[in-house]
């Protein structure tokens, strides 16, 4: 499947004991025919009233809490085989409601994001995180500086660009995100405000690398942003391979609406090599 081409193997692993290892999902990613962005793994639900427990991984076989596109397929999945516009799904970020309206309208709530240091994390304490010390370039002229911090189910960072194609993303996206101010890692990504409810984003994603689109970025940006008071609560977000609508709810919620796309289906033997 893909959300805006973001590459999504979903797999469905319920009722089995199956467990893939790094090793195996990184060989499974290196297929042509089976490579992605993201895998989502579905096993046997966790929670009563779920419809299954998520378990996400990079390409380079990482494992990871979060993802927006992967989340959407995977509730436009569900609702096909099962007649149910309205599911539950588990993650390692907790509990996540999907809405399926249609494969072009797909809501997902991302929960409540984190702002403090400890939780997104980083490695020393930052009271303020719309705007932490990190920059790329000379000191007196920077070319990336003060990106806002946040935890939308995985860590990220957001750096304020005038204009997100005037930066090699590809080549300071590496070092970024592996940057020792992030223990963890982060997604790293180039905001542009266009207006009060549009913001352009371009992501380098933690394990992925160059994505055309990255739900959780999306809703990072928002988040951030609007803490800085760009703008308002409920704004589109444009990336390379289409837009989402983010909302930042009064109750601290994050909703994340945008489309869902099958391309193939078929069988994984055991091993993981594609049949």
């Amino acid at each position: 499947m893909n959300g805006l081409g973001n590459e999504i193997l979903v797999v469905d692993l319920r009722g089995r004991s199956k467990v893939f290892t790094p090793k195996e999902v990184a060989e499974i990613a290196g297929r042509p025919e089976t490579h992605f962005d993201q895998m989502m793994v579905l096993h046997n639900p966790m929670t009563p009233g779920t419809a299954a427990y998520m378990r996400i991984y990079n390409a380079d076989g990482s494992e990871v809490s979060a993802c927006g596109n992967g989340t959407r397929c995977v509730g436009l999945s569900v609702a096909q085989a099962t007649g149910d516009r309205e599911l539950t799904l588990e993650s390692g970020a907790g509990l996540l409601t999907v809405k399926v309206g249609g494969a072009d309208r797909i809501t997902v709530d991302m929960g409540e994001p984190k702002f403090g240091w400890e939780d997104i994390p980083l490695n020393e304490p930052f009271r303020d995180t719309r705007g932490i010390e990190l920059q790329v370039g000379p000191i007196d002229n920077p070319v990336l500086h003060s990106p806002s911090v946040v935890n939308v189910g995985n860590p990220h960072a957001v750096f304020w660009v005038d204009d997100v194609n005037a930066h090699d993303l590809g080549r300071v996206g590496p070092f970024l995100e592996n940057h020792p101010r992030f223990p963890e890692g982060a997604n790293i990504s180039l905001a542009q405000i266009a207006a009060r409810d549009r913001i352009i984003l371009r992501t380098w994603e933690r394990g992925a690398g160059l994505t055309k689109a990255c739900g959780s970025a999306a809703c990072a940006a928002a988040v951030c942003a609007v803490r800085k008071k760009f703008v308002d609560r409920k704004v589109t977000v444009a990336l390379p391979g289409g837009e989402l609508e983010i909302e930042w709810t009064p109750a601290g919620r994050i909703l994340m609406t945008g489309p869902a796309e099958f391309e193939n289906e078929g069988l994984l033997p055991e091993q993981g090599a594609p049949q």
